[in-house]
């Protein structure tokens, strides 16, 4: 039964993520979704230029996917993983394989269970070697994920703070994110690999990175020579490289994976976000032949005991199939779609209030010039993204970073009018 508040309010028996729920809270209804648009409650559409929290990739309604979920259906919604497997999950075990040249691929749920698998795995490779290993490298402002082996990995800040004690111990290097016109990347980059190389004259289980882009973390991008020399010292030390690639995979950030762009070969991958077309909560990790091997003996002990319920499912797999082939029947859509934001991020780089735009892919970011302390909480990114709604285009600013990710399908009408409603907003700032 359908409650009767308002459209705008939350609902009574709903707990809204990363949300404050005090009197001004608001959570509006959608009733449907096409395309690049989201239809409201008694409301105009919106284009959603951040994808539905940057899943939805190809947009809303997106009939092959919706086809190929309803055809599994029929046949097979669900069935233990353990001790079965089904075509769709070959499937796309295979291509996944192929496309990424790590041999082996191991489901969850979402992208912070693809991490947790991916440390679970790294970590007790080691000890399958019998020669553990307990460090763990990650980067400073880095977002993996809300589980606990995530959140630890991840940046401490205000989200994590209540579970600090109960995290285990990361050693952290700073992260050389650049922009357009940046003259000092180089400096900075040479300070982080000289703190990681020192940190790495101590035997690491694992580095683990987002490659190219740290999303939650400000859109804040590196270059790809910074990531190969990462890369090249991890190797030196005989650490595991491990790829978060939840948000940045499925031609985000121009090719297919952004590993393959930033031109390395990590050891893991996490993959989840449009792994489905954002259709279904799925995630899977990628593994090299090398590391799974070790897992393989009479000995209990080398057992990868972590699974799910609804590991391998079905109907996930079967969009994450049909996903798979709207990419490879039209790699253009994620290839040009760099070029497509260009022309526009040029001439908003001009305004007064932007500061340190950048582009990858898919994605364009920049800094608001603003007064008062930088970061999630500065409020100016909520008046821009409440003046971006009043032009029909819904954003989430991450505190004074503004960033674009919008479906792969988005018109470049609607493209246009997502530039025009950010002018408008930095015009009433």
């Amino acid at each position: 039964m359908l409650s009767h508040n308002s459209p705008g309010d939350i609902h009574p028996n709903l707990w809204p993520p990363f949300t404050q729920l005090n009197e001004n809270s608001r959570q509006e209804r959608v009733l449907g979704g096409d395309g690049a648009l989201l239809h409201r409650d008694g409301l105009p559409p919106l284009v959603d230029a951040i994808s539905s929290w940057w899943v939805t990739l190809h947009g809303h309604g997106n009939i092959k996917i919706a086809e190929a979920i309803a055809a599994q259906a029929k046949k097979l919604e669900q069935v233990i993983f353990a001790d079965f497997s089904h075509p769709q999950a070959e499937l796309i075990a295979e291509r996944l394989s192929a496309l990424t040249g790590l041999q082996k691929l191991f489901f969850s749920d979402n992208g912070s269970t693809a991490v947790e698998v991916a440390i679970k795995i790294a970590c007790q490779w080691w000890l399958n070697k019998d020669q553990p290993r307990s460090q763990i490298i990650a980067f400073e402002g880095a977002y993996h994920g809300d589980t606990f082996g995530a959140m630890a990995i991840g940046e401490r800040n205000l989200f994590n703070a209540p579970f600090e004690k109960m995290l285990f111990p990361v050693k952290r290097v700073p992260w050389p994110a650049t922009w357009w016109g940046d003259e000092g990347v180089e400096d900075r980059e040479n300070l982080a690999l000289r703190k990681l190389e020192t940190l790495l004259e101590t035997p690491t289980a694992l580095v683990i990175l987002e490659p190219l882009i740290q999303g939650a973390g400000g859109m804040a991008m590196v270059r790809p020579e910074f990531l190969q020399a990462v890369e090249k010292l991890t190797r030196q030390e005989g650490a595991l490289l491990i790829a978060d690639e939840v948000l940045t995979g499925f031609g985000r950030c121009g090719n297919l994976f952004a590993f393959l762009r930033a031109g390395i070969s990590p050891d893991l991958i996490a993959l989840s976000k449009g792994l489905t077309g954002g259709f279904l909560p799925m995630g899977v990790t990628m593994s090299k032949a090398k590391i799974f091997e070790e897992f393989i003996g009479e000995d209990p002990k080398l057992t990868l005991w972590h699974g799910h319920s609804f590991t391998g499912n079905p109907l996930g797999c079967a969009a994450a199939n049909a996903s798979l082939d709207l990419l490879e029947k039209n790699p253009q859509s994620f290839e040009n779609f760099e070029a497509r934001h260009l022309p526009h991020l040029t001439d908003l780089a001009k305004h007064p209030k932007v500061t340190k735009p950048r582009l990858i892919g898919t994605i364009a970011a920049f800094d608001l010039k603003i007064d008062g302390k930088k970061g999630y909480f500065n409020v100016s990114g909520k008046v821009l993204k409440d003046i971006a709604k009043k032009q029909g285009v819904f954003i989430r600013p991450l505190g004074n970073v503004v960033y674009l990710l919008p479906p792969l399908c988005i018109s470049d009408c609607q493209l246009e009018q997502c530039y025009a409603s950010i002018q408008k907003g930095l015009d009433n700032l």
